[in-house]
């Protein structure tokens, strides 16, 4: 007869555990972590251009987009029971989005990441979690590549269209089509 011996096992909590958790005191430094499928995971300190960035970005999206569309800076959009990540950017859809928690996932239009040391942990992991929860449009400003890339047309978990934008080209959003922005303008 063979000894089974208990193995290690990961714990998963939920956001609403989570948030019960920081009301009780029980974690400290919460607000430099976001939760990915049920685990709290270290956010990177933001970089001069990075902030940079994000700073142009919003500027530029708040004068550009629609008074229904509410831009929000790096702040949690509650995908799951167990996913709220903090995105740069989300643009939030006004007509379904009262602006009172944060948004969930079919309220909100577009998300923008600004990545350099994180490029592949947003590609590979936050970019799978988007596409799943069907965001319809998602830019990744790749500071390592001095590019844009553009995601659209979620399905199946994955996007089935990807654009990359370059110096000199100008980017134009499928999910808002009055939304043009010089690729230079961003990667300044």
């Amino acid at each position: 007869m063979m000894n089974v011996q208990p193995q290690p096992r990961r714990l998963r909590f939920s956001v609403d555990e989570y948030y019960k958790m920081i009301e009780l005191g029980m974690l400290k430094d919460y607000e430099k972590a976001e939760i990915i499928e049920g685990e709290l995971i270290q956010k990177m300190p933001i970089g001069d251009r990075h902030a940079f960035i994000v700073d142009v970005l919003a500027e530029f999206l708040i004068k550009n987009v629609p008074d229904k569309i509410r831009v929000r800076v790096q702040n949690p959009v509650r995908i799951s029971d167990y996913d709220e990540p903090e995105p740069d950017i989300t643009l939030a859809d006004l007509t379904k989005y009262d602006g009172k928690r944060h948004p969930r996932s079919s309220e909100v239009l577009l998300i923008v990441e600004v990545s350099d040391s994180t490029l592949k942990y947003d590609r590979d992991t936050k970019l799978s979690l988007y596409a799943e929860a069907e965001i319809p449009e998602v830019w990744i400003v790749n500071l390592k590549n001095d590019i844009i890339e553009v995601h659209q047309k979620p399905s199946s978990g994955i996007y089935q269209l990807a654009q990359i934008f370059k110096r000199g080209e100008i980017l134009q959003s499928e999910i808002l089509p009055n939304l043009k922005l010089e690729v230079d303008k961003i990667l300044s």
